[in-house]
């Protein structure tokens, strides 16, 4: 209790921090998008999804699906007519984490000791092969394993692309393909779903670093980037008549159906029905006196 123990390293703060993050999705999500995005913006020190700022670093980014030309096309459309950050080191080949993946990956962190950020999209390109006979959760904590020493000995982030399974669960975690040693031996999973309403996509996170959250994305087709949207997630997956509500009352609590419909425009029937369900969905609270707030859960948004 005595020993003074530094703070963690965050590549971006609220959502990556040092050690190692699984960032699993659905295919053709945009997590590719997302993570090379991310890549760019830690080397040369812009703000992560327009909003968090960063600490600049160098930032490794193995690319084990793309070719150089597909590489070129993505980041000529993500950097907007920018210079390429020269902080950043893209490979497309790497060996297995276990045949000689981990001893490379050490190497590089050991001539860039002030690296910020490494990226391996996809994590199934370098986790190489069990041991025979291995259990299956035994296989995938170990997998993790490979690349965690790595991470932890240079206090670095480290994010590992990988798919959900097709079956959906109200568990986040519980959609991430594999076993539960994957999740268990990573540091933070985040998992990003697409989403209702004006959001593009919901981004949930847990981990030993990080606090539970879940935040709504816009993806911006012009420039390939991931957006963080203002307030709650729940804010942007629900349908514009509630969105407009809960705007609303996040500036007006304690309000009630004919006050909501005077100051949106919404029809004084359509508000009163829709304020209901919203109670009834535990999206707004309901006081005895019959006026609407929104939920007591924190908005627990980074300050920017």
């Amino acid at each position: 209790m005595a020993t003074d123990f530094p703070e963690p390293r965050w590549a971006v703060p609220g959502f990556f921090a040092e050690g190692v993050s699984l960032l699993a999705g659905p295919p053709k999500v945009g997590k590719s998008w997302l993570s090379l995005g991310l890549g760019l913006d830690v080397a040369a020190g812009r703000p992560a999804f327009g909003r968090i700022d960063v600490e600049p670093g160098p930032v490794l980014y193995l690319a084990l699906e793309d070719t150089p030309r597909r590489l070129k096309t993505r980041m000529g459309k993500l950097l907007a007519g920018r210079d390429a950050p020269k902080a950043l080191t893209l490979v497309t080949e790497f060996p297995p984490l276990p045949q000689g993946g981990a001893d490379a990956l050490d190497g590089w962190l050991t001539r860039n000791p002030g690296a910020r950020l490494v990226v391996i999209d996809v994590f199934a390109k370098v986790r190489g092969n069990s041991a025979p006979g291995t259990a299956a959760y035994d296989a995938d904590y170990a997998a993790i394993g490979h690349i965690k020493q790595v991470a932890d000995r240079h206090s670095v982030a480290t994010i590992l692309v990988h798919h959900v399974r097709k079956m959906a669960s109200d568990d986040f975690l519980a959609e991430v393909s594999g076993t539960n040693g994957l999740a268990g031996a990573a540091d933070a999973t985040l998992v990003l779903k697409r989403s209702r309403g004006k959001a593009d996509g919901v981004l949930h996170i847990t981990g030993r670093d990080v606090d539970e959250n879940e935040h709504a994305l816009e993806f911006l087709p012009d420039t390939g980037s991931w957006q963080l949207l203002d307030g709650p997630a729940s804010d942007h997956t629900v349908g514009d008549t509630r969105a407009q509500i809960l705007a609303h009352l996040r500036a007006s609590p304690d309000s009630k159906p004919m006050e909501i419909a005077a100051a949106t425009g919404i029809d004084v029937e359509l508000t009163r029905r829709t304020c209901s369900r919203m109670a009834k969905d535990g999206q707004l609270h309901r006081s005895p006196g019959g006026s609407y707030s929104p939920p007591t859960s924190p908005d627990t948004l980074p300050a920017t």
